[in-house]
């Protein structure tokens, strides 16, 4: 038994090394979140039903839950209700299943819990590094889903993006001009620089004089983020707000109340 033990041990220390100087994956870019910011989420929605819900469905969320938002009924049917007419129907997807299964080679997922699976660092990320890709059947890829088959619905917004590796460290996080991100991957000494470059801009992001603008866009997809979160779990916002209140009841009325029985129970002894 204590050799099988030691040979375990030898393994995994040879395996640490490795462990240590291999890192491939992407960076994930941290999101700007605030389910808070009712207009943000709110615009997240309309972005949602527009670009999102004609493939992807969330059928644990109910149009009527908007009206949490501030929103009025007749403002959700008016512009968020597309695929039904009654308010308290789920956020059914508009495509059947069996054709987004022969589209893309598999159903898109529902997205109602994507936000708590996937992490609202991941979707930020996700959502804006796609790039152009021909070996790709829909001739698009992302970095942060290598092979992902999902096509970039967004692209008239974001415009086109192209994956350019190069050797070494390259440009790094503080290269300029067109690079719209930048990040390194490590594999034993190898290193290597994947950059994201705008290669034409779309309705919210510019170019000009070979600079890259894409704060309008990364600040939809922050709105897209919040929505995605804030869908996870509506009643997250009011949760928080009965927590506070729970604390500030034990902090100023149970918590005097419980130092003056104290004081009252132990009042004979001193």
């Amino acid at each position: 038994m204590k050799n099988k033990i030691a040979q375990i041990l030898a393994a995994c220390a040879l395996l640490l090394p490795v462990a240590a100087t291999a890192s491939t994956e992407v960076a994930l870019d941290a999101a700007p979140l605030n389910v808070r910011d009712a207009e943000s989420v709110q615009r997240g929605a309309q972005l949602f039903v527009n670009y999102c819900l004609s493939c992807h469905g969330a059928a644990a969320m109910r149009y009527n839950r908007l009206l949490d938002l501030g929103l009025t009924e007749q403002q959700v049917k008016d512009n968020l209700m597309f695929t039904t007419e009654k308010i308290g129907e789920p956020m059914r997807v508009a495509m059947q299943a069996k054709d987004g299964k022969a589209w893309f080679g598999a159903t898109p997922p529902d997205l109602s819990l994507v936000a708590r699976s996937r992490g609202a660092d991941w979707l930020y990320t996700y959502l804006r590094s796609f790039y152009r890709d021909e070996s790709r059947p829909t001739g698009w890829n992302n970095a942060v889903f290598d092979k992902v088959g999902m096509p970039h619905v967004l692209w008239q917004l974001q415009g086109d993006l192209e994956l350019r590796k190069v050797e070494g460290e390259g440009h790094g996080e503080e290269a300029k001009g067109n690079v719209v991100r930048s990040w390194q991957t490590h594999e034993g000494h190898k290193v290597e620089t994947h950059e994201l470059v705008l290669v034409k801009p779309g309705s919210l992001t510019r170019l000009a004089d070979g600079k890259a603008n894409t704060f309008d866009y990364d600040n939809k997809m922050a709105d897209l983020t919040n929505y995605l979160v804030w869908m996870g779990e509506p009643a997250q916002v009011t949760r928080q707000h009965i927590g506070y209140g729970v604390l500030l009841f034990l902090m100023f009325i149970l918590v005097p109340m419980a130092y003056l029985l104290k004081k009252e129970y132990w009042r004979d002894i001193h």
